[in-house]
């Protein structure tokens, strides 16, 4: 592509971020879903306006974007607020990922769907969207406990069903007789790899970060950071989510010298996330949405109910109050790129299985990441904590 159609297309792209933060602060729509929108518009299932080769920008921009989102999720699981919110945050993310995974498999076994496909896909619905749980709650203003145990339930809960999805995949291939073992020493690496890289980059940035400027590392020391933290899980074939969190959860609690550790991440922060929306929303195909029938409509509908209940359940459990009860498994509705990932490594273990897995994956991942903001930020207003809201 040549030069001026980079430049035209990353400065319009950035302005639209602008115009589109501006729209969702005098319309309360979650800018999160007004920039999905505006990519599907742009992109092939749209209008088709994006220059030839702007696609090939969505794998970087996704690994620096939710490598930062990463960061300040786990910076957020400190032991101080582990100690007030702790339990909650454990209690609700497992009765939700729990729920979740009954509710979709054995709604989707009711509805006539083969065990190993209904299994698959019951894993995969227990991913959530980290990004645009983060960005809305930053949109809203949000504070207050359903806030702080929202954003550590989406710190973890992946990670939970990282772990679920690699059992099922190692059961369904013992079943079949045919590399259990490869597919779990995979799974232990992805799992062990992203917390061997996060602790990697995490304990030598506590000590050495925030030196050169008291209280916070500067703009250079915590885009380095984020950048080789995605590089080393890349190349190491881990999750890069899992060891950003990790790394920043290494440098909020050890890195006592610290004041607000992760604040230069969050300066230039939006305008990465602005090209991820926009070019998550190119990327997503709209066709999928015709191809996904019965089996897509039930796992979409089973999905969302699995969230609410879950979220109600665990909220029971850990004493949340009625009205964070009732809206937690909405705050949870997002589903994103993860999901996307584990489908297509779940195609990659049952090549029969794959085209109905990855249609319904996307088809569904379109319909939650259009709605799932939205639900997000009523959860915020309804249980208070967005600025200006009472509680519903």
């Amino acid at each position: 592509m040549a030069l001026h159609f980079v430049l035209l297309t990353v400065g319009g792209l950035l302005l639209v971020g602008l115009v589109t933060d501006q729209i969702g602060r005098r319309t309360h729509l979650p800018r999160v879903t007004l920039l999905i929108l505006f990519g599907i518009a742009l992109g092939p299932s749209g209008l088709d306006l994006l220059p030839a080769g702007v696609e090939a920008w969505y794998e970087f921009l996704a690994s620096a974007a939710l490598t930062m989102v990463a960061f300040l999720l786990g910076g957020r699981l400190s032991w101080t607020r582990l100690r007030e919110n702790g339990r909650q945050i454990l209690l609700v993310s497992i009765a939700v990922v729990a729920t979740t995974l009954v509710v979709v498999g054995g709604g989707l076994l009711a509805l006539g769907v083969p065990l190993a496909l209904a299994l698959l896909l019951a894993g995969i619905s227990t991913a959530t969207a980290p990004a645009a749980t983060q960005d809305v709650v930053r949109q809203a203003g949000a504070k207050g406990p359903f806030t702080d145990t929202l954003l550590g339930i989406v710190a973890i809960d992946d990670a939970w069903g990282l772990i679920l999805f690699g059992l099922i995949l190692i059961v369904l291939k013992a079943v079949a007789g045919d590399g259990a073992t490869l597919v779990l020493w995979h799974g232990l690496w992805e799992l062990g790899g992203s917390i061997v890289v996060g602790v990697a980059i995490g304990l030598p940035a506590a000590y050495l970060t925030g030196r050169l400027q008291a209280g916070e590392p500067t703009q250079i020391e915590a885009l380095g950071l984020v950048f080789v933290c995605a590089g080393l899980a890349i190349w190491a074939g881990v999750s890069f989510l899992l060891a950003g969190m990790i790394a920043g959860a290494i440098v909020a609690n050890l890195a006592s010298h610290h004041t607000r550790p992760f604040h230069e991440i969050e300066h230039v922060e939006w305008p990465f996330l602005v090209l991820f929306f926009v070019l998550a929303g190119a990327t997503l195909e709209i066709d999928q949405l015709r191809d996904i029938g019965l089996i897509g409509g039930g796992y979409i509908v089973l999905r969302a109910l699995a969230r609410l209940i879950g979220g109600w359940l665990g909220g029971s459990w850990s004493g949340l109050s009625p009205p964070q009860r009732r809206w937690m498994g909405a705050a949870l509705m997002p589903q994103a790129g993860v999901a996307v990932g584990m489908a297509l490594v779940a195609g990659n273990h049952f090549p029969e299985l794959r085209e109905t897995i990855v249609a319904v994956t996307i088809g569904s991942t379109v319909v939650f990441e259009l709605i799932g903001p939205v639900l997000t930020q009523a959860a915020l207003r309804q249980t208070g904590e967005a600025d200006g809201a009472t509680p519903g």
